[in-house]
């Protein structure tokens, strides 16, 4: 084939080595227009699966690489005169300059055409005279923006300045300072990458970038293209002269940015194709971008080689990496936004605050991070164990600390005067499966099942306060004596043979009432005997499908209130010992609280103190019948995922006025209130809301989203970003997923209680063996060897 690659970075020069090495018959063109010495940037740091493709695929560039990589295992962080350590990392750094000599040489050597100094022809030409263009020209990629539409490019500018320096500093580990100056939080990134040079990479949020001077500096001050940011430079030589001790900072280009991550809908447009950060962009403080570069390099190589035709080979290419970079993007934007808000960060002690660092893009976990560094995770666990132990902390549960080392999972927890045994919590799961509103055996079996399974709360689902608030036919409700007969037989259930607590999630469909049952149809109205529904406004939940709803008068907002009012006795009744009040989902409470839904022009509507009066009139009511000594918590939609929508910034106010009002947690969810949400899934995706509503507002938060493992709920209890777990689907899969939780952390002890008849069956089955023997010598290297500890290797130049 004849291929054009436009831009000589890392990325386009190893995949022009990369298919001419595969084919040398291909003839490939590269298009730079730098100079061969020209670089942005300093050190590239490469992961050891980024290493070992390259291993594999060119013996020849790995072998140069590895002879100049600087190495080492620990990140150091220091914050508030603290230096916390973590090591058994493993990172390889190499200057980015030189980096790209190899890659050049590489491709001299092969017979590929590096043309540096020169312009690329525009992509639309190159790809009428070739077979392939290959656009690796850089996150500011004219050949995507030359074809934006094409290849449905979205650009999100985020809110962080920051800056590219060296530093004649040569660091000996991964460094973070953390900065509390009188402008505010400030950030430095810095690691090694040569014997007399490291990366010190500033960053702070824009608001900071402001108060220090920068942007009067800024103002002043307009560099030439290529050049550096001078005055801005010898500013951070004095905000930083502890940090450097003397030494000087080195600017390459030098100035400030704000980072933008860049998404593609597709990245092919005919025989056009964009790879590394032409494609997709990946914050810095992951360390992914020359990474995600080359892996994108190997795999176009390799799946021109493997197919046939060109357009098969790009099918393919996009299919394997694409959700490989949509991973990362998704672990860099929490990174990101880690970062981003690291203001409401620094209230932590030292210990906590480095776990949090650590596993802030949930990529590095608590299990992750005790495979790495043991010794440093055990540090964590007995920290927070104190905390528990000494009642430190909004809800911690009093007295000692228990002999012996537990998962964080496994603490107690006390909620308003009730404790609960360890901090999950089976979440509210719409089963509709009731007759009539009535619960079934099915919902004894469910829920009782779910008890003996280990969690320390077990929620029941949105129990309806009145037939007409029901979602569907098949929903629970607490509006007559039987339903309240029925729920007795569970609650005794689940208080006479396990030690969890049993609460009550008591909510009003709304608009979104009167429907089908999900497994029939989501939110698809009856085929027939549909009653009418009431809401805010009178806003259909799909104009033309579902029907437009009442808006509630005051006589209707009197009764649904009374009818909260009359289903918490019955709750109290039938021996639950949580109440919850939905106010999330779209459901009528929801419904009040949201901009989309709620266009009142009266005292019930407007701002968002208007929006909440109405649901706060609920909650009182509720918390004056529901008894002082049981806990009451409110689950809320912490964002709408729409324009215009409920913000998170609402939502901090929001959780704040129900705290205000009675409440002693907020459970927190998002969305569901539209059926026009662009979420933005992820694992734990909804954590971050959650953390933020427990720093700003100070109320204990339930976490909930798509947490699905025992290590998720580990590492978000143990970084302080909520102080209960909420998991729905891994307890459909596994009734007893918090008990075989302990059993595969090989924990036996309180928190981890099973019932007397299961107890013979509280070890993890043995299993046939899977892995062979290590190699002999292999046991007696490294972390085999008896004895062995975490590996704290530190960058010695020379060494």
């Amino acid at each position: 084939m004849r291929i054009a690659c436009v831009g000589g970075g890392p990325g386009g020069l190893y995949f022009a080595a990369l298919t001419k090495r595969l084919d040398p018959t291909h003839e490939i063109t590269v298009y730079e227009r730098n100079a061969p010495d020209d670089t942005f940037g300093f050190g590239v740091v490469l992961s050891d699966e980024t290493l070992g493709g390259i291993e594999h695929a060119d013996p020849d560039v790995y072998a140069a690489l590895a002879a100049e990589f600087a190495r080492w295992d620990d990140i150091d962080i220091h914050y508030r005169d603290t230096v916390v350590t973590s090591g058994g990392h493993g990172f390889a750094a190499i200057g980015r300059r030189r980096l790209l000599q190899i890659l050049r040489a590489r491709c001299a050597e092969l017979g590929v055409a590096v043309r540096t100094r020169t312009e690329a022809p525009p992509a639309a030409d190159l790809a009428g005279t070739h077979d392939l263009v290959v656009a690796a020209d850089g996150a500011h990629s004219a050949t995507r923006a030359a074809h934006a539409d094409a290849f449905g490019t979205t650009l999100d500018r985020r809110g962080n300045r920051f800056m590219w320096l060296g530093t004649d500093l040569v660091f000996d580990a991964f460094t973070f300072h953390v900065l509390e100056t009188p402008h505010g939080v400030m950030q430095l990134h810095c690691y090694p990458y040569a014997p007399d040079t490291s990366t010190f990479l500033v960053e702070m949020h824009e608001e900071v970038w402001r108060a220090a001077g920068f942007a009067d500096l800024d103002r002043g001050h307009d560099p030439e293209p290529g050049a550096s940011d001078t005055a801005s430079i010898a500013r951070c030589e004095k905000l930083f002269a502890d940090v450097l001790d003397g030494h000087r900072l080195r600017p390459n280009h030098s100035r400030w940015q704000s980072f933008t991550t860049v998404r593609n809908a597709t990245w092919r447009h005919g025989n056009t194709v964009l790879l590394g950060d032409a494609a997709h962009t990946a914050h810095f403080s992951i360390g992914s971008g020359t990474k995600l570069a080359m892996e994108d390099a190997l795999a176009l190589a390799a799946c021109l080689h493997e197919h046939e035709t060109l357009g098969s080979a790009l099918d393919a290419y996009e299919d394997e990496r694409a959700p490989v970079v949509a991973s990362t993007q998704r672990a860099a934007q929490a990174s990101l936004e880690w970062f981003e808000d690291i203001g409401r960060q620094v209230g932590q002690e030292p210990v906590q605050f480095a776990f949090n660092l650590l596993t802030r893009s949930r990529r590095v976990t608590y299990d992750n991070l005790r495979l790495r560094d043991p010794e440093f995770v055990a540090a964590v666990d007995d920290w927070f164990a104190g905390q528990v132990g000494n009642g430190a902390g909004a809800g911690a549960a009093a007295g000692p600390a228990p002999a012996g080392r537990r998962p964080p999972m496994f603490h107690p927890f006390r909620l308003g005067e009730t404790e609960l045994a360890n901090r999950v919590v089976v979440s509210a799961m719409d089963m509709y499966s009731a007759v009539d509103g009535t619960p079934q055996d099915f919902h004894l079996v469910h829920l009782g099942g779910k008890a003996l399974g280990g969690a320390g709360l077990v929620m029941t689902e949105m129990v309806c306060v009145s037939a007409e608030g029901r979602i569907t036919p098949g929903c629970t409700g607490l509006y007559r004596p039987e339903h309240e007969t029925a729920w007795r037989r569970v609650t005794d259930f689940v208080h006479e043979h396990s030690e969890a607590r049993i609460g009550v999630q008591l909510g009003h469909s709304g608009r979104k009432g009167s429907t089908r049952v999900m497994w029939e149809g989501i939110d698809q109205p009856l085929p027939e005997g549909n009653w009418p529904v009431v809401a805010p406004s009178p806003l259909p939940y799909r104009p033309g499908v579902n029907q437009v709803p009442r808006e509630l008068d005051a006589a209707g907002l009197a009764a649904i209130r009374d009818d909260f009012t009359e289903a918490a006795r019955a709750a109290d009744r039938a021996g639950f010992d949580v109440l919850e009040l939905h106010c999330a989902h779209g459901y009528l409470l929801s419904g009040f609280l949201s901009p989309v839904t709620n266009h009142r022009a009266d005292r019930y509507g407007g701002d968002l103190r208007g929006r909440l009066r109405y649901p706060l009139e609920v909650m009182a009511a509720v918390r004056a019948v529901w008894p002082g000594h049981k806990p009451l918590t409110v689950r809320i939609s912490a964002t709408d995922w729409v324009e215009d929508g409920t913000t998170a910034e609402d939502a901090v106010a929001i959780a704040r006025a129900f705290a205000d009002a009675g409440a002693d947690a907020i459970d927190v969810s998002t969305g569901q209130v539209t059926p026009d949400e662009r979420p933005a899934f992820g694992r734990s995706y909804q954590v971050p809301f959650a953390e933020r509503i427990r720093r700003e507002a100070g109320v204990p938060v339930i976490a909930v989203g798509a947490i699905s493992s025992y290590d998720d709920v580990n590492s978000t209890v143990l970084a302080g970003r909520a102080d209960l777990c909420a998991l729905a689907r891994p307890h459909l899969y596994d009734p007893h997923w918090t008990l075989h939780a302990a059993a595969e952390q090989g924990y036996e002890g309180p928190g981890a209680t099973w019932p007397v008849p299961f107890r013979a069956g509280s070890r993890k089955p043995p299993t046939g063996r899977t892995d062979g023997p290590r190699p002999r010598l292999a046991l007696l290297e490294g972390r085999g060897g008896a004895g062995a500890g975490t590996r704290h290797r530190r960058w010695r130049p020379g060494g």
